[in-house]
């Protein structure tokens, strides 16, 4: 069995080193009809002059190419800002449609082949050493020697790959034109799906479902025997894969806007974009269906299934980010800081985000129904700084590639703006709690120890007090873990939700009057 897993693991490496060295090959060539092809009309005529340099000439890496296209390009704006003739300036950047189309070599060539080889065997070989873990073992969690792993407690290898997804999802989000071998290999998939070739998002959204279905089997393996990971886990796995990758390609197909059901506002803080709201309101019955849907869950679902369930029924078992976190991210729920200070920064930032992500929505949404007459174009760069610092650095640079470091729920603790708007209803209106049996608490620290959110469940069980946090996303792992049972996740009356009971002895408890 030992021999069969070292099989898959030795495969997931060669995949993923094939994958991270894939950019590096082939050459690159220019002409003008790449350039007619993927330019704007009005902007053809000069960006054939601009780049006449280029046309016709072979570069043998993408380095070369884009460092070429940029010094041309630049040369070309800067002269142009200089002497403040902002009309002429061309704002849209070409360079990742121009270098792909200008991608030659086996990759263009062959995609599926390179799709397989890469992607494909570094699925496979995570499944080979996956599918017989815990096989001979009684059911229960498994957590032997955690801190003794280097990939799980801050060793060399965790850092290694802390640093690989932080460079991965840097290159994505800001210099996706040095990944076009990659988006190449996807090609066929995204033609398949929505008609349409691959962009780097489409790269990303299949690589992150991969990631969930295939760690999802993971938590199967490692949580065999507990019915609620068992479910919670096929739901994220579900609404990843339908909701959050097959449906929204497949709208596109249909000719209507690219759209993910389940995404909420202010985490999906771009739904009340002028360019969103225009695309949904011409996009006739359907497109009204989601404009509408949108708002229902905004102001009715989240208080009323919050209200009932907690935030678990969102951050837990639909959420995309929460999926990763929970799967991809299970190994490292133990990197968590439980300290006071932790918890201090964390309720400032979370609630900070939220306070930055409704203030630029209600300024975007006045000044739609203005024309824009309120601030004009202004509103743009309040996207441009919240989609920069936190769309894409962090929650997906500091979200995903710290979870070697910090823990998987860094985002969903520290910056999510509907992890804090679901918080409060659950902290001050809700049916969910989990309830302690303060008698049976051996203190072993486990439940503190794999809670991912940094709570110190301990503290609360000893006291044989509820545990009542609005950072609390309901996973069920503290219950999980603990030897005794002495942690219930409970969707009770609201009487006696909260409650205080300082000393404990036995099952009964002692409570201090002032």
């Amino acid at each position: 069995m030992k021999y069969f897993q070292k099989t898959g693991l030795m495969l997931f490496i060669i995949g993923l080193v094939g994958f991270s060295l894939l950019p590096f090959f082939g050459s690159y060539q220019l002409d003008k009809e790449m350039v007619v092809e993927q330019v704007k009309d009005i902007h053809t005529e000069k960006m054939t002059e601009i780049l006449s340099p280029m046309l016709g000439k072979k570069y043998n890496s993408n380095f070369a190419f884009i460092s070429d296209f940029n010094e041309n390009f630049n040369a070309y704006n800067d002269q142009l800002k200089s002497e403040e003739d902002w009309d002429n300036v061309i704002w849209d950047n070409y360079v990742f449609s121009l270098t792909k189309a200008a991608t030659q070599g086996p990759v263009s060539e062959s995609p599926f082949f390179y799709l397989v080889l890469t992607i494909g065997v570094a699925v496979l070989g995570a499944l080979i050493y996956i599918l017989p873990l815990h096989s001979r073992e009684p059911e229960g969690i498994k957590n032997d020697g955690i801190y003794f792993s280097s990939m799980k407690s801050r060793g060399i290898l965790g850092i290694i790959t802390g640093t690989w997804l932080i460079l991965f999802y840097i290159i994505l989000y800001w210099f996706p034109e040095y990944l076009t071998n990659l988006i190449l290999i996807v090609d066929p998939l995204s033609m398949a799906l929505s008609g349409n070739p691959a962009s780097q998002w489409f790269l990303y959204g299949l690589i992150y479902t991969l990631a969930i279905v295939v760690m999802g089997i993971r938590m199967f393996r490692k949580y065999k025997g507990n019915a609620y990971q068992t479910i919670r886990t096929v739901s994220v796995m579900f609404f990843q894969l339908a909701f959050a990758f097959l449906i929204p390609e497949i709208l596109v197909l249909l000719n209507m806007p690219w759209h993910d059901f389940k995404n909420i506002w202010p985490l999906d803080y771009s739904f009340f974009y002028d360019y969103r709201i225009d695309g949904m309101l011409s996009s006739g019955a359907l497109g009204m269906f989601m404009l509408v849907w949108g708002i229902i869950l905004i102001v009715v679902g989240v208080p009323l299934f919050t209200y009932f369930y907690g935030k678990r029924w969102y951050c837990s078992w639909v959420c995309g980010c929460g999926g990763l976190a929970e799967t991809l991210g299970d190994p490292y729920r133990q990197l968590s800081d439980k300290s006071l200070k932790a918890w201090s920064i964390e309720r400032y930032m979370v609630h900070g985000v939220l306070v930055f992500a409704v203030v630029m929505t209600a300024v975007t949404i006045i000044n739609y129904f203005m024309e824009f007459g309120l601030l004009g174009q202004a509103t743009d760069q309040l996207h441009s700084i919240y989609g920069f610092m936190i769309g894409s650095a962090f929650a997906g640079v500091i979200g995903t590639g710290f979870y070697p470091l910090m823990g998987n729920r860094v985002w969903c603790r520290f910056g999510c703006p509907l992890a804090a708007y679901l918080g409060i209803v659950q902290r001050f209106k809700s049916r969910f709690r989990i309830t302690t049996n303060g008698g049976q608490c051996i203190s072993c620290g486990n439940c503190s120890t794999y809670c991912e959110m940094g709570i110190d469940v301990r503290w609360y069980a000893q006291r044989g007090q509820n545990i009542v946090r609005a950072s609390c996303v309901g996973c069920g792992i503290c219950s999980a873990v603990c030897p005794r049972g002495v942690l219930k996740l409970e969707n009770g009356e609201e009487e006696g939700r909260l409650n205080e009971m300082p000393i404990i002895i036995g099952n009964k408890s002692i409570r201090l009057k002032s």
